[in-house]
């Protein structure tokens, strides 16, 4: 075997160097060079493979389903299409301490696979401790291993010939091939590639738990989340219950769908029906409080608007969301001033989505403005109303996407009556509620007073 050579690319431009230089010549950006393999060793491989392939047509493929594997979380099989695929390798990211090693610790320990479980974060007691926390059940085929070498991890995982592999987290991996710390984007990449080539040869999956950045990517090459077949993000507030497992690409599936699970003191819970915990059983209606019919994915679920609008004490009225975007209030007080004549520029206003959830579903905005006029005007709605509607800057309540899933949805949860736009399609068959086809937004407001 040669000895190894390595050079220096610039991330932005891509500008080769035979050492490493604080600042690139070419683009000027500081600190961009990053150590990457050259030659790995002395001998040429051949250009083509000695395996016979030729040119098929795509109508004579015999397309054949992937044998996947059940995992005893629903919500998981749920996001990634149906099961594991074997030989599938999935890459799962989220913020620090939002739970990816919880998850992947309570799948271990309750499958009833062997599982190889390699940490280069905690030591074999901090998982036990944790293992005990999580559940009374403990899977005697799941085997630890604390350790950060790529080669030695491979070794051990091709003696063990697990079922099911997880890594947590493909950032503290180091290969002796590469002379760079760990984490390094020359690391990332040369362990990743290593990882995902075991798993194709011997049709094992792999599970990856993968830092982000400050800006919610996660950390190392782009190139990284291309090489995977699956990447999973699960994110939540840390200061609320809730956590929502979606797939941003998934090779095998849909993208649409999402797993939502509740921490507790006893690890991750499943949530079969997140609008009966989301909606709050009040004892007495309150004004500014009304519920939405959202989409997550393909899945419905009602959430709980609540608005507060009082007299600006100071100068500058205030302006503050919560799991709604800020920038999307600000039109709908610009359309109910403009358009529907409501006087709120000289008011502070103030919005919350209940129980930590954040979505960008244009639905939301007939619940926000009805949570907003009914504490304008301190008018409580009935709680056996809910809403889904978009609205647009001319005032007009415009039509959303898969209306029928959402009022079967308010249907099965006891609701009464449920508006939406005038304009969207409702299917013809008759449901058990009430719906109130609306156009404008003054219309709205003399339906719900």
């Amino acid at each position: 075997m040669a000895k190894l050579k390595t050079a220096y690319f610039c991330q932005n431009c891509g500008t080769q160097y035979p050492q490493w230089l604080g600042q690139c010549k070419n683009c000027g950006e500081w600190n961009t060079l990053v150590e990457e393999v050259v030659e790995k060793t002395s001998h040429k491989t051949p250009p083509f493979s000695k395996s016979k392939q030729h040119v098929i047509n795509i109508v004579e493929v015999e397309a054949i389903e992937e044998p996947r594997i059940k995992t005893p979380s629903e919500e998981l099989n749920r996001v990634l299409g149906g099961g594991i695929v074997l030989g599938s390798v999935t890459l799962i990211g989220g913020e620090p301490g939002i739970g990816k090693s919880t998850l992947l610790l309570q799948l271990a320990l309750k499958m009833k696979k062997k599982i190889f479980y390699v940490s280069g974060e905690e030591s074999a007691s901090q998982i036990k401790m944790r293992a005990d926390r999580l559940t009374d059940i403990q899977n005697p085929n799941c085997y630890l291993f604390t350790e950060t070498s790529l080669e030695k991890i491979l070794h051990e995982a091709k003696k063990l010939e697990p079922d099911f592999m997880i890594i947590d987290s493909i950032q503290t991996l180091q290969s002796q091939l590469i002379e760079s710390s760990p984490g390094t984007v020359s690391q990332i990449r040369e362990c990743s590639n290593e990882i995902i080539k075991y798993a194709k040869e011997n049709n094992i999956p792999v599970f990856l738990v993968g830092h982000i950045t400050k800006d919610g990517q996660i950390a190392g090459p782009k190139v990284l989340e291309h090489m995977v077949d699956v990447v999973l993000n699960f994110d939540g507030d840390r200061n609320h219950l809730f956590r929502l497992l979606r797939a941003n690409k998934n090779r095998f599936g849909s993208t649409s769908e999402i797993g939502i699970y509740e921490m507790i003191s006893q690890g991750l819970k499943e949530i079969k029906n997140p609008s009966e915990i989301l909606i709050t059983k009040k004892f007495e209606e309150l004004s500014g409080n009304s519920v939405a019919v959202t989409l997550e994915g393909n899945r419905p679920m009602l959430i709980e608007i609540q608005a507060l609008v009082s007299t600006a004490v100071y100068g500058t009225p205030q302006r503050s969301s919560t799991g709604f975007d800020s920038k999307r209030l600000n039109m709908l007080l610009a359309v109910l001033e403009k358009r529907a004549g409501f006087q709120l520029g000289a008011k502070d206003v103030f919005l919350n989505i209940t129980g930590g959830i954040k979505t960008d579903d244009p639905a939301l905005d007939l619940a926000v403005v009805a949570s907003i006029l009914s504490s304008n005007e301190d008018i409580a709605i009935s709680e056996h109303f809910c809403f889904a509607g978009e609205i647009g800057l001319s005032g007009e309540i415009r039509p959303v996407a898969q209306i029928e899933q959402r009022i079967s949805e308010a249907e099965k949860l006891g609701y009464e009556k449920i508006f939406v736009s005038n304009l969207n399609k409702i299917p013809k068959r008759k449901f058990g509620i009430k719906i109130e086809e609306v156009s404008k937004i003054e219309d709205f407001h003399e339906r719900i007073f």
